[in-house]
């Protein structure tokens, strides 16, 4: 612990990769709990449709940071070595596939909303309020996929603060267009529902406008000529893929899980979905500070691998796993003290049932015992295995638990013994979480997840097992 505590230089690189990210991730969960916050005076209906609606894009969102990873991954070990023009043929072809997915998504929303709705609820209400704001909203997933690619290729190359500054653009936008759109003020039409949409949309397309207009005053990573980033070999696409693939798999199919899991939950009523939105809101709050320090753990161990630095990348991944996990019991604690209080911002004008607020106050008791677990989890899998080369085993285990253990019991603990929502919510996390926490501590120490794609870093990663007798 000492040594955790007197590494000057470790501290100042992770404050500095942290913060930018972490306050940008702020703003991202901002933007979506001011929505959840204005829809909320809209009814528990309208509060449930939005939620529904929006765990399509989460879906679209899943499997694009799939390929936001894989960015990242070769991005950081090359930037190790500074080869410039392999980060941009990486980033050209994770904005192909980003490009597709959002399509892919943009048209189903578009064109079958109610289809898309119809997952979760089949209330007519529910899917009429919801079929409006989904149609609407397809049009942000195109610059969402765009900006959060160009991001994970400026936070893989210590630029931080420009997607930071874009999610404050973004946000701020979408706050007054919120309020102006959803309640009609400054002599915008009142439009409820399709206003949220709408502010979305406009939000969205400013996040993307802000980070290509400042690269190309800056002239940063991102700017180039087109051939430098969509040129590439037979080869490259193949080396691309082997490591995208395993890391887009795992992160459409935890997505796809989680989508289940709202189906199952959205079917046990519209009431108790509204808790799980309200829920997910802070939750999203409560996470960026740990998206903020895996960000930084990617780079500061993917760039040690990429220069063949082994020894420090190590220390340095042992020093994250010790400050997540009394970071995440400190985070529970503090929502566990203050959940009534938490809860109660989204009912200030009594518009929500007593029955989602008693719901969502319980849930982030449970959800709180369960984060310290999570957030260990996730350092573990997106970060370090990632970050050294390793994307097939995290994703291995982390499918396991999900489809093999977690989906199973809590489809069991709904349709068979019919348990109430708490129990099935809890059942949901205790079957993910506790066995895969196991497993990805077991790998970690086996230090299997030390896969160079440099040459500088297998040369370093010989010289350590040499040294080192493994």
């Amino acid at each position: 612990m000492t040594k955790l505590f007197n590494d000057k230089g470790f501290w100042k690189t992770m404050i500095r990769l942290t913060v930018p990210v972490a306050l940008q991730n702020l703003l991202t969960s901002s933007f979506a709990l001011v929505d959840t916050l204005f829809v909320s005076s809209l009814g528990t209906v309208s509060l449930s449709a939005v939620g529904m609606g929006g765990q399509w894009s989460w879906l679209m969102f899943m499997v694009l940071v799939g390929f936001c990873s894989a960015c990242s991954l070769f991005t950081s070990q090359y930037w190790g070595v500074k080869d410039i023009e392999k980060i941009r043929r990486t980033s050209g072809m994770s904005i192909l596939f980003s490009l597709l997915v959002s399509l892919i998504f943009t048209v189903f929303a578009f064109f079958t909303p109610s289809l898309v709705m119809k997952l979760f609820n089949s209330d007519a209400n529910v899917l009429s309020v919801g079929t409006q704001y989904l149609r609407i909203a397809a049009f942000s997933y195109i610059p969402i996929a765009l900006t959060n690619i160009l991001s994970a290729a400026l936070r893989a190359t210590e630029e931080v603060k420009l997607p930071m500054y874009a999610s404050l653009s973004t946000t701020v936008l979408n706050i007054f267009l919120d309020y102006s759109l959803i309640f009609g003020k400054f002599g915008f039409p009142k439009m409820g529902i399709r206003g949220a949409a709408i502010a979305t949309v406009i939000a969205a397309w400013l996040g993307l406008v802000v980070i290509v207009f400042v690269s190309v005053i800056k002239k940063n990573i991102l700017v180039a000529k087109m051939s430098e980033f969509f040129t590439f070999s037979k080869n490259e696409l193949n080396t691309y893929l082997k490591k995208a693939t395993p890391v887009v798999i795992n992160e459409s199919m935890w997505g796809l899980g989680t989508f289940v899991y709202n189906i199952i939950f959205g079917h046990m009523g519209y009431e108790y979905f509204s808790s799980l939105t309200i829920v997910r809101s802070f939750e999203n709050v409560a996470f960026v500070i740990f998206i903020g320090i895996a960000s930084s753990a990617a780079v500061m161990v993917g760039k040690s691998v990429g220069k063949g630095n082994i020894e420090r990348c190590i220390e340095d991944s042992k020093k994250f796993l010790i400050i997540v996990p009394l970071l995440a019991i400190a985070m529970s604690a503090l929502i566990i003290v203050f959940r009534n209080q938490l809860v109660s911002v989204f009912n200030m004008g009594n518009n929500i049932s007593e029955l989602t607020v008693i719901t969502a106050s319980l849930m982030m008791v449970i959800y709180s015992v369960f984060f310290p677990l999570r957030m260990l989890t996730y350092l573990e899998i997106v970060s370090i295995f990632r970050a050294g080369g390793e994307t097939v085993t995290g994703a291995k285990y982390e499918l396991i638990c999900l489809w093999a253990l977690s989906v199973p019991a809590t489809l069991i603990a709904v349709y068979v013994l019919k348990v109430p929502f708490l129990v099935a919510y809890a059942v949901m996390l205790a079957f993910e979480d506790i066995p895969k926490v196991t497993l990805t501590l077991k790998f970690y120490f086996s230090k299997k997840w030390l896969k160079p794609v440099t040459k500088e870093g297998r040369q370093g990663l010989k010289e350590y097992m040499k040294s080192n007798h493994i």
